[in-house]
């Protein structure tokens, strides 16, 4: 078995996705790998990937060519999952190639989709929900605070690469505003001009003083947001389990109103 290490990313997969292709040793005789420590097998030959944006664009352009953008989509969506959240049935890099491979080799191609029976699909649409339903979750949770020169900040910490999913939305529904959207667990950013379309850029470095630096107005609503949500909560009704229920836990930390109470 010959194992192509890759990056866990979807220019890191989709790379991984082009070498093994190209290497013609044989589908059956591949298997993509994003763990970074995974456990070596005896017999098996290891292969590091090198991330390639033209190699990943290149994979980019005939997934959308041939299967369609909605596949496509789906695709990208079960590379930006944690694939260790769950008892998956194969890696997440794994099944996104062998999802392709069945895809490009069949006449319905997309429509092989909808094969749950198959070990990689399933692991595709368990990967897929998991991503979007992380990101629904956050398009509700998420706040903007303004800093005081005059951008919009807003600070997540998820589980799953869900940046994208946001700053689209955002960007549709803010288009006249400047803002940046910050994953602290992937550190990365998704930063927006008003009128323009968003980048995602690598934050690692991002100064962590100046985005605790907000306007006056921004200071004066976040008190007056604290002492509204302490007023009108009613001490004999509390009912922790139900507001961890409605906002989970590992969102207080990104809230106003709950992060005192971690």
């Amino acid at each position: 078995m010959y194992v192509f290490q890759c990056e866990d990313s979807i220019d890191g997969i989709f790379t991984g996705v082009y070498d093994a292709w190209a290497s013609r040793l044989g589908h059956k005789n591949i298997r993509l790998s994003s763990c970074k420590n995974e456990n070596l097998t005896l017999f098996s030959e290891y292969i590091p990937v090198c991330t390639d944006f033209k190699k990943s664009r290149k994979v980019s352009r005939t997934l959308i060519l041939r299967l369609g953008t909605g596949f496509y989509e789906t695709v990208c969506s079960s590379a930006m999952a944690d694939g260790s959240l769950r008892n998956l049935p194969m890696d997440k890099a794994n099944a996104i190639y062998q999802t392709i491979v069945l895809a490009l080799s069949l006449p319905e191609g997309a429509k092989v989709l909808e094969y749950l029976g198959e070990p990689c699909i399933a692991c595709i649409f368990e990967l897929r929900r998991q991503t979007r339903n992380e990101g629904h979750h956050l398009l509700e949770f998420l706040r903007f605070a303004e800093l005081k020169n005059g951008i919009l900040f807003a600070q997540i910490h998820p589980k799953n690469d869900v940046l994208p999913i946001l700053a689209d939305h955002f960007t549709n529904r803010l288009p006249l505003e400047n803002f940046i959207i910050y994953d602290a667990v992937h550190q990365t950013a998704a930063v927006h001009s008003a009128s323009k379309d968003y980048l995602i850029v690598d934050a690692s470095s991002l100064n962590s003083d100046l985005i605790c630096e907000f306007s006056p107005e921004e200071e004066s609503f976040r008190r007056l947001w604290r002492a509204f949500f302490e007023t009108i909560a009613i001490e004999a009704r509390a009912n922790p389990k139900l507001q961890i229920q409605n906002i989970p836990k590992r969102f207080w930390a990104d809230t106003v109103e709950l992060r005192e109470k971690l």
